[in-house]
This record gives C-alpha cells, structure tokens and sequence, in this order.
C-alpha cells in the first residue's frame, strides 16, 4: 500500500533522508522509530504531498505523490504531531467543517460527523468548544478528522505525544480498530513500548538512515544481553554459584550473579542442573530479555542523528 525506494531528502548539506527504502501492505500497521531528528517526519511529508523528495520512487495507495498528489490525498488520511482542530468551534463544527472541505454534501456530511463522534466517544462533548477538551480528547477529535473521507492509508505522526496513560491506550486501540476495518497505518513513534504493542513491522531509523528492520520480536534477536539475575541467602551460596557457573557479573554486597541466557526452558534447566550439582539453594531468579529498549539504544548509538 505503500512503497518507497531509495528515498533522498537533503536541506543544504544537511542530508535528513538517505535512501531509506520499506514497502508497507494493506492493512497493516508500519511503524518508523527513530530520536529526535532522525527525520520521521520528514518522512510522512513526502509521503502526504507537503514536500518533495530530492529522489527516490514512491507510491502511496498506488499513486506517485509527485505526479498525481490529488490522487493521493483523496487515499489518505492525516494527524501530525500537532492538533489541527479549531480550539474556537465546537467539536461537530471542526468535523461538519473537514466535511465541506471533502466536498461530501450537507447530510452525507452530517451524517459522517455523528457517526465519528460516537466511534470517537465524543457525542456526549460534541457541541462544546474544543477549548474546553482534554488532550486526549483533542487528539481523538483530530483523528477523527483525518478520517472524515473515509482514507485506506492513515499516517499517525507521533500520535500519543504528551497524553497521560489512561488517553494512549485509548489512541491505541483506535488504531488497533482502524486495522480490524482495513485502515493501512503508518506510524512514527518515540514510544517504544507503542511500536511494539502495534506495529506489525517496526523501522529503525538514525541519522536519515533505516539502521534495522522487521517484527519486534525480530529487532529483539538483534540485540544480545539476555540474562538471569540470581539472588543468594549468604556469601557461601554465591561463592559456590560463582564457582558452577562461570557469570558475567557477582555482587556480593546484593548476593546476586548473572549468568547470559535467553530465559528459554532448556537454558533455565541447564541452569538448575548445574546448581543442582553444586548442590546450591537459589532465593529468588529474575530474566531479563531484551527489548526494544535495548534495540533502540544499541541501533541509535551507532550514529548520531541528524
């Protein structure tokens, strides 16, 4: 649904994009994670008609957005980092308003406005000004724009930021339900823990380049580091665990070892084996494994961003 190939944006010298290439399939939600800078957004503006890319060939919905930009933004929908609601009018004013500018007709676009506001849980604040809205309501709202044309591709900039708990797991399941309906998503994201609660794939990029690609659970292997924490009763136990197993790391003020390991069953047994035969008690076991945490910072430490 959407494909870019060799994709160049430079500002001067300063080179944002340099020839990222991912191909996005219906009906899917794309994730592109990246720092501050990375060019993100950058990105979706070429991808949404705003700017031209110095080179590259794109197609969103089937279309070249430099070729046939009407074409594209009648496929698309579109929420930026930033709302674009009128904080003056109400809440079914801003969407009777994106109505007209889709050209939908009085009723039809009447119509259109009450079926967003109750899918967005907002009939009950429809005639209120959106100055009066929360940010996660505004936010709501402003998807809600995007969708007035009824769009097969969404792009999400960054859509969460600056919502408390309680208002992102409610934006994340409007886009889980956008999916269900067979809405495309492509999403940018500082949130890691949001690319990996929705992305179907996730793209790493640093310094206008995609350093890694793939599912999460694909970035995930990428990034060694998996470990178990063992915890001791006394400096004993630990001095005949440190012996069996050879650690990463002792500490003997905590009573506590690593060992590397994935957390697998057959690694935790091998691991038991070996204590067992040692004949050592352990108090308390935690395993970590990585992340997108570590994926992210491993990747992106790499190079700075641009």
């Amino acid at each position: 649904m959407i494909t870019a190939t060799g994709l160049r944006k430079a500002y001067g010298e300063l080179t944002v994009l340099d020839g990222i290439d991912f191909d996005v399939p219906a009906g899917s939600v794309f994730a592109l994670l990246g720092p501050n800078g990375a060019g993100k957004t950058t990105a979706v503006q070429i991808l949404t008609t705003l700017i031209s890319a110095d080179a590259g060939e794109i197609r969103v919905g089937g279309h070249d957005p430099v070729t046939e930009p009407d074409a594209v933004r009648a496929a698309i929908g579109v929420t930026g980092q930033f709302s674009a609601v009128d904080a003056l009018l109400t809440g079914r004013e801003n969407l009777l308003l994106m109505a007209d500018l889709h050209h939908l007709g009085r009723q039809p676009g009447r119509r259109r406005a009450a079926e967003l506001l109750e899918r967005f849980d907002l009939t009950d604040a429809a005639g209120k000004q959106v100055a009066a809205y929360s940010g996660g309501m505004r936010r709501r709202l402003d998807i809600a724009m995007g969708l007035v044309g009824d769009p097969r591709i969404v792009f999400l900039d960054e859509p969460t930021t600056g919502l408390d708990p309680r208002s992102r797991q409610a934006m994340w399941q409007t886009v889980r339900d956008l999916v269900a309906n067979g809405v495309t998503i492509f999403l940018t994201t500082q949130y890691l823990e949001e690319a990996d609660q929705l992305a179907d794939r996730i793209a790493v990029l640093n310094g206008g380049r995609i350093v890694a690609e793939g599912t999460a659970e694909q970035l995930k292997r990428l990034v060694p580091g998996g470990h178990v924490t063992l915890r001791f009763a006394d400096a004993r136990a630990l001095g005949l665990a440190a012996a069996a197993l050879d650690p990463a790391d002792v500490d003997p003020d905590q009573l506590t070892l690593q060992v590397p390991g994935d957390g697998s069953v057959s690694s935790l047994r091998a691991l038991f084996a070996a204590l067992d035969s040692a004949r050592v008690e352990v108090e308390t076991l935690s395993v970590h494994a990585p992340d997108l945490d570590d994926v992210f910072l491993a990747l992106t430490e790499k190079e700075p961003a641009r």
